[in-house]
Order: structure tokens, then C-alpha cells, then sequence
């Protein structure tokens, strides 16, 4: 039997107003990969941040490390073997990989560094982990899959003993997904102790041993990867059947709100197409075919070199976004953090800039922006106890509430949702997409950039797929299916 490497007993955390985490019983043994399921908010986070010693647990909790009762801070988690790899890259691009291996903790022998022990070290681990990069090569020239990999070797050059892995295939290809399950198994193999955290429930259940769920900061079970299913996971996850996901209302198509004719700039190439009251128009394509470029041109953040966009009816030359959202367009970001939100302003203030750009009113009084901004935590069950609440400090779910919070308090009428689900956990995702319904009960027009196939083939009353910055195809609902869009995805762009 392995032995039991880390142990929580009891763990909580409380932040201003929030708690957190509360009474959080964990283990992890060697040579495991125990998963760490739960919506966004329900304390995954937290709870890996205690263990890598980031943040410190409130009094009354226990961490046992080895048998050892622990208090960690970054520095002495490393020492002891714990190493994350997080979501965003944490390595330097213009150093070798070799370099970025050993960046801070350089291999001397009378001062003077041994390189090429280092590049034999970093070569070793990389021809475990079959793979054949070269150690010189440096690490901006790498793809977003292999640029995880060295963080991966990073952590066995050191022997940690521990790896925590947050979200560790966001915006990977289903090939680069693959290669790094065989990886996380072959570090298994190791004895090393793995604890991941993934929304892709397909991983979980690819990868994982144990399986622990997370609820609103509390614990709620821990069961064997083959004792569980993903229909029980998923109602762990949320408390309720969640089964129901993609059975959305459909509602009549309506006037057309917004036309582009031979659209062309930004990387896109004559596009044309319409978008009318009451649907969802949902693009599909693979990363780089030009989706998210289409979209930022239509909201004015791009120039346009030739075609034509029409608004209701009359047309419409975009110079800036300004120009959009006072035509009610309304754009919700793929990078709700960095384009979406002011992650160190309010819920309240978040709400209502959008709004005050659209009125050219720059000053609101505080109570109006705080009883907005309420109003709207109420309408879209947002998790927070206030409008006063730092946007940085919501989960990604609530977070895109506040985005959807902006722009509903502008009073749209066309509404882009770029991956308005990447990042969010099952039950948030049921909440948007019951938004986005709502929307078009209302009469709104909403077009859907989604790399999530379910989703774009769930969700659309119609699908327009694109390639190298071209569209390749349309297909109405009736032919609507997975592999239609993939075919259309990879099949060669219209000259």
C-alpha cells in the first residue's frame, strides 16, 4: 500500500467577508494522481495555494507533511519537495530550457557554473519524458504544450515529491492534451504524489486515482476514480442533476441586427454574414482560424481595410469600441481578466464603466454605482456579499457575471461572446447559458466564438466555421453534429 505522503486535517481559510474554506479533510500518497473537483469558487485554488505555501490556513487545522506537522511559505514548500505548475507559464522565453531549469538554483564547483552537467541533468529527464527537445533550444520558440513539459522536467531534475498541476492543458490541443496525460503517468510511475485540478472532466477520469470534491469552501467526498461516474461527479460537483445542460429554449428568428458584407482586416478575409433577434450564431473553427480577430474587428478594435458592417439597418464604420457600444453592441472577451475586467476596482465599479462610457457620463455618485452593482449580483446569483467586493477576488465564473453585469447595464442589443465559458466550472457554465437564453427570450442577438464542441454545436441555432481567417462553410441546426464541424474545421479554407 502507498504511503500516505500529505495530510489536511480541518483546513480553513478566511479572507474579508468570505470564507474560503472550511474544515477541508485531504491526502495524497505516493505515486498518485488525486484530483481536485469543483465548480469555480469552491475552493480548488485556495486549497492548493495552502499546500505550496502561499497562503496560510486559519488556526485549528493541521498540515502533515511526511508525518510532520508543517507551516509552509513558498520557499520551505519547495525545499521539501512541492513544486506548481500553474495555469500560466512560469518560465522565462528568451533563456534556453536548460536555463530555465536551473534559473535560480544553478549547478557551481568553486564558483563557477558547470553547464554542461546541467544540459546532461536537463537531456536525461527529457529523454524520460520521451520527448526530443533540445536542451539550447530556447523557450520562447516552444509551443504552449512544451513549454508545460519543461516545467515538468523542471520538477524532476529537483526530485520534488510532490507536483500540483492547476489547470494544466487550458488552450491545449487534444494532441498536446494526450501527451501530457502519458506524462503526468509516467511521473506517477516515479512515486512522485500528483494532485490535479481540471475542469475537463474527460481528463479526471483518464488520469485520476482518487477523486476529492470541493462545494462552497467545504468538503464534501472522497471516492475512488472507479467507484464514481461523471453524471455522480458532476452532481457532487453542483449539488443538482446537471444533465440538463444543453437543453436550451429556441425562439423564432427575428429582424437582422447586424450584416458584414466582404468584412475584410485584422487577419480575417471577406467575411460575410448576419446575425439576427432571437438566435445564436455560434463560429467554430481550430485555434488561429481567425474567430476571436473577427470579432475584435466587428467591436472596432481593429481597422478595417474593405466591406462593410450594417447596424440595424444602417451601416456602420467602427473606429474604435466607443463607436460599438453606442451602437449596442456589446463584446464579452475570451481574457475576461486582462480585457474584460479592472481586477482591482469593485463589482459596482466594473458595472457601470462600460455604461459610463457609452453616456460620456465619467462621474457617478457612489451609492447609485453601489446599488447598480447590487442589483445586478442579485440578478445573476453572483457569489459575492457585496458590489464592494475587488473583482480580482471572485472566481472565473462570477467574474464573467460581472462582465455580463457591464454590459447589460449598457442596455445592448447584440451580444458577443468570445469562449464565454473557458475556465468556468459545470454548474457556472449552466448559469451563462441560461443568461444567454434570457437574452434572446428578450429579443437580443448573440454571436458565439466556442472551442468547446458541445457547447458551439449545443448552443447554436446556427454554426459558421472558419479557417485561416476565411469562412469554410455554414451548417443550419438540422445538420448540425460534431464531426460536420470538425470536417468543415480542418478541410481546406475558400480561395
Amino acid at each position: 500500500m502507498a504511503e500516505e505522503i500529505l495530510k489536511l486535517s480541518n483546513i480553513s481559510k478566511t479572507f474579508p467577508g468570505v470564507k474560503a474554506l472550511d474544515g477541508i479533510q485531504f491526502t495524497l500518497k505516493q505515486g498518485e494522481v488525486h484530483c481536485i473537483c469543483g465548480e469555480n469558487g469552491a475552493g480548488k485554488s485556495t486549497l492548493i495555494k495552502i499546500i505550496s505555501g502561499a497562503y496560510q490556513p486559519d488556526e485549528g487545522g493541521a498540515l502533515i507533511y511526511e508525518g510532520k506537522n508543517v507551516r509552509l511559505d513558498p520557499f520551505s514548500a519547495m525545499k521539501l519537495g512541492i513544486q506548481t505548475i500553474y495555469q500560466e507559464h512560469t518560465i522565462f522565453g528568451p533563456l534556453s530550457i536548460t536555463e530555465n531549469i536551473f534559473v535560480g538554483m544553478e549547478i557551481t564547483k568553486n564558483g563557477v557554473m558547470q553547464k554542461p552537467e546541467m544540459e546532461r541533468k536537463t537531456k536525461e529527464v527529457l529523454e524520460y519524458l520521451h520527448t526530443d527537445l533540445d536542451p539550447d533550444e530556447l523557450v520562447e520558440n516552444l509551443s504552449s504544450g512544451e513549454q508545460k513539459i519543461v516545467e515538468f522536467a523542471k520538477a524532476l531534475v529537483f526530485d520534488r515529491k510532490v507536483i500540483i498541476l492547476d489547470e494544466p492543458t487550458a488552450s491545449f490541443s487534444a494532441s498536446e492534451t494526450e501527451n501530457l496525460l502519458e506524462i503526468v503517468k509516467k511521473i506517477k510511475a516515479r512515486g512522485i504524489g500528483i494532485i490535479y485540478i481540471s475542469h475537463h472532466l474527460d481528463e479526471v477520469f483518464k488520469v485520476a486515482d482518487r477523486i476529492t470534491v470541493l462545494r462552497d469552501g467545504q468538503y464534501i467526498k472522497t471516492t475512488d476514480v472507479s467507484e464514481t461516474t461523471e453524471p455522480q461527479l458532476i452532481r457532487d460537483m453542483v449539488g443538482r442533476d446537471a444533465s440538463a445542460f444543453y437543453n436550451r429554449e429556441y425562439f423564432p428568428a427575428g429582424d437582422v441586427v447586424l450584416e458584414a458584407r466582404n468584412l475584410t482586416g485584422n487577419g480575417v478575409h471577406d467575411i460575410s454574414f448576419s446575425a439576427r433577434r432571437g438566435e445564436i450564431v455560434g463560429f467554430a473553427g481550430m485555434v488561429g482560424s481567425g474567430r476571436s480577430e473577427l470579432m475584435t474587428l466587428l467591436f472596432g478594435g481593429a481597422e478595417k481595410l474593405s466591406g462593410e458592417v450594417c447596424v440595424m439597418g444602417e451601416p456602420a464604420d467602427f473606429k474604435s469600441p466607443r463607436d460599438a457600444i453606442e451602437r449596442k453592441i456589446c463584446y464579452i472577451t475570451e481574457d475576461r481578466q486582462h480585457t474584460g475586467l479592472f481586477l482591482i476596482h469593485t463589482i459596482a465599479r466594473n458595472t457601470m464603466i462600460a455604461n459610463m462610457v457609452n453616456t460620456k457620463k465619467f462621474t457617478v455618485m457612489p451609492q447609485e454605482e453601489e446599488k447598480i452593482g447590487n442589483e445586478y449580483i442579485k440578478k445573476l446569483n453572483t457569489k459575492a456579499p457585496d458590489a464592494e467586493v475587488l473583482a480580482g477576488n471572485l472566481s472565473g465564473g462570477n467574474q464573467q457575471k460581472v462582465v455580463l453585469a457591464k454590459w447589460f447595464n449598457t442596455n445592448g442589443e447584440i451580444f458577443i461572446f468570445d469562449e464565454p465559458t473557458r475556465g468556468i466550472d459545470v454548474g457556472a457554465k449552466q448559469e451563462i447559458y441560461q443568461i444567454m437564453v434570457d437574452l434572446l427570450r428578450e429579443g437580443k442577438s448573440i454571436i458565439m466564438v466556442s472551442s468547446d464542441m458541445p457547447e458551439v454545436v449545443s448552443m447554436s441555432d446556427r454554426v459558421l466555421v472558419m479557417k485561416e481567417g476565411r469562412l469554410v462553410g455554414e451548417l443550419a441546426k438540422e445538420n448540425l453534429s460534431e464531426e460536420n464541424v470538425l470536417e468543415l474545421s480542418i478541410g481546406g479554407a475558400k480561395k
